[in-house]
């Protein structure tokens, strides 16, 4: 990270040892480290940013109070006590009272305007003179600026930091910036981000951050995949099937539907975290684990999806979407899309990708199935009990299982199908496991850009789906009404049948107790 070196202080009070072992614990030998929260008084500062950064501090020990200090900064006039105030009930800590209230007091607020020199100059101001206070030499501090805004003020913001609130890099410290997601809406407006954003900073401060690249099971697909003797030869179109990236919620937009239909499912979901993890899914093994090795490996993959035809698409909108006022009575917006990418490459020539996501549907979940070939020269003639699978649920409950075929026990020789189980709130019982949030922040203070988004891979996805999109936009691809609470579009599970995929009658995971 720049020239700064990271070394380990072990610390006795720490809870998620798993943690720790991993990235040990965060004491810079250069200066003070200063984090703004821009929206500081939105939704996702609230709900996300803050509550990352308290779990940070309180469980984890990576924040140190006596150099760590953290400032909101938003256009709303609040006092330092009432933004405390505001997001305290996002941090609860009954067993821990004494670490909230130390956390809340390394809060402290600035307001301003988004577009104005005058407010980002009190906020400079507040900054340095909390540098002052450490007595950090000038040039040695670290800022980080996570805008929790949306997309259309990123420029002006950007401009704002560049012109009024760096941090001088000559000593070791640094400047670093995060976004959110959506980069864009198509490929010209994410372009055009990237160019205003890029012309202020330089690729190495920009952090696009995607919250699914946080995810533990998201995070153990490498190890998963290269670690593992047994995959190696396994994780090809030899033999597999087909993969399906599937994302399910069991609610409906609920009062954000009028945001929501400026965006849709694609490009709310797909495009960005289930796209993410079909890269780690499909790359080719990194030559080493430096992030520009494996950001190298999920461009090439991208690069090599051909363009998707609607023949091999499913669009759906749930019946009732249409009701709330902020959504048109015309909106051909899906809430529901199945998509299926082909990768033109020697290793996954001839398998769909199938990316499904969908609101208001029977159930909630997100996971990676992987659905193998038929067994050649069945003997057994089991083929109609399922094929075997493995499956990375995601979330909740997160798990790995492999799906397979077992005697069934008794005098008879017949088959049945079950399962290798690893659930993670079983075998790794009093373990806790970081949101992601708090992963991908503590990853832009080391300075690790492994588990964002570069430019040139963002720029592909949008070449990916762009005129995908248009044609939706367009009203060329419509929409299917759908009813809530089910599995969506009757047409879906037709599209999923067509490209090879064999559900699996009679069985159901069901995640073991302790």
């Amino acid at each position: 990270m720049g020239s700064g070196q990271w070394h380990v202080e072990k610390r006795s009070t720490l809870r998620n040892d798993s943690f720790v072992k991993e990235y040990g614990s965060l004491v810079p030998e250069t200066g003070c480290l200063s984090i703004v929260v821009l929206g500081a008084s939105g939704d996702l500062a609230k709900k996300k940013t803050f509550p990352a950064l308290f779990n940070l501090f309180r469980q984890q020990g990576f924040l140190n109070p006596d150099e760590v200090h953290i400032f909101g900064y938003a256009r709303t006039k609040l006092s330092d006590e009432e933004l405390r105030d505001r997001i305290r009930g996002y941090l609860v800590d009954e067993k821990n009272a004494e670490a909230l209230s130390k956390f809340l007091q390394l809060i402290k607020y600035v307001s301003g305007p988004y577009d104005s020199e005058e407010g980002f100059q009190r906020l400079d101001k507040a900054i340095s003179e909390h540098e002052i206070s450490k007595n950090t030499s000038e040039g040695s501090s670290r800022r980080l600026f996570y805008l929790a805004l949306p997309p259309s003020v990123y420029p002006s913001v950007c401009k704002m930091i560049k012109t009024c609130c760096m941090n001088k890099s000559d000593l070791g410290g640094w400047t670093r910036i995060v976004v959110e997601k959506p980069f864009g809406k198509d490929l010209e407006s994410a372009e055009q981000l990237s160019s205003q954003i890029g012309e202020l900073f330089d690729e190495s401060q920009i952090y696009r951050i995607d919250h699914y690249l946080g995810k533990e099971l998201v995070q153990n697909m490498l190890v998963l995949r290269f670690a593992n003797r047994f995959f190696l030869p396994l994780w090809n179109r030899d033999n597999i099937e087909n993969v399906q990236i599937v994302f399910r919620e069991d609610f409906g937009t609920e009062g954000r539907g009028g945001y929501f239909d400026e965006y849709g499912i694609i490009r709310d979901i797909i495009q960005n975290h289930l796209l993410q993890v079909l890269c780690l899914v499909a790359m080719e093994k990194p030559i080493s684990l430096k992030p520009e090795h494996i950001r190298d490996e999920k461009v090439k993959v991208l690069q090599s999806v051909v363009p998707i035809t609607d023949e091999e698409v499913v669009l759906g909108q749930y019946e009732g979407y249409r009701d709330d006022p902020t959504v048109p009575d015309d909106s051909n917006t899906p809430t529901f899309a199945t998509t299926i990418l082909r990768i033109h490459n020697e290793r996954w020539e001839g398998v769909p990708f199938i990316l499904k996501a969908g609101k208001a549907l029977n159930s909630r979940k997100a996971e990676i199935r992987i659905q193998f070939k038929d067994v050649p020269g069945d003997i057994f003639r089991c083929i109609k009990q399922g094929r075997n699978e493995f499956v990375i649920r995601l979330q909740p409950s997160e798990a790995m299982y492999m799906k397979l075929t077992v005697k069934q026990p008794g005098l008879e020789m017949q088959t049945v199908q079950s399962e290798l189980d690893l659930s993670y709130g079983q075998r790794y019982q009093g373990v806790s496991i970081p949101e992601a949030y708090e992963r991908l922040i503590l990853d832009t203070i080391k300075g690790d850009q492994q588990h964002f988004v570069r430019r040139d891979e963002l720029k592909v996805a949008w070449e990916i789906f762009t005129p995908l999109l248009h044609r939706i936009d367009n009203g060329e691809v419509k929409s299917i009404p759908y009813k809530p609470g089910s599995r969506g579009p009757k047409e879906a599970d037709q599209l999923l049948e067509k490209a090879g995929y064999l559900q699996t009658h009679g069985y159901i995971w069901i995640p073991p107790t302790l």
